[in-house]
């Protein structure tokens, strides 16, 4: 199984925008052969983040979930809506 967690920082003005940009991709997301779950969820602490967590049966659903229409989309929105852009470097996969 493989697990995706990130958050998103959304600007206040753009967080509906980024909420229905969420929807859009977990009920797209979980009709993908190999997907276990798919969510977002909004921060406590800021409610301004959205935090993703991604279950996957195999790194090659991973990969094909990369290649989706509904991916392309919403890569080419998300700048739109960031508050920030932190890039920090990634860590280990870990492999259960």
């Amino acid at each position: 199984m493989i697990i995706v967690q990130g958050s998103i920082p959304v600007r206040p003005e753009c967080r509906d925008q980024a909420l229905s940009m969420a929807k859009n991709m977990v009920e797209a997301s979980r009709l993908e052969l190999g997907c276990v779950s798919y969510d977002f969820y909004v921060g406590l602490a800021d409610p301004n983040t959205l935090m993703l967590f991604q279950e996957w049966e195999s790194l090659d659903a991973l990969q094909s979930h990369f290649e989706t229409k509904h991916m392309d989309e919403f890569l080419q929105q998300l700048p739109d809506i960031l508050s920030l852009i932190h890039i920090s470097e990634p860590t280990r996969p870990l492999y259960i």
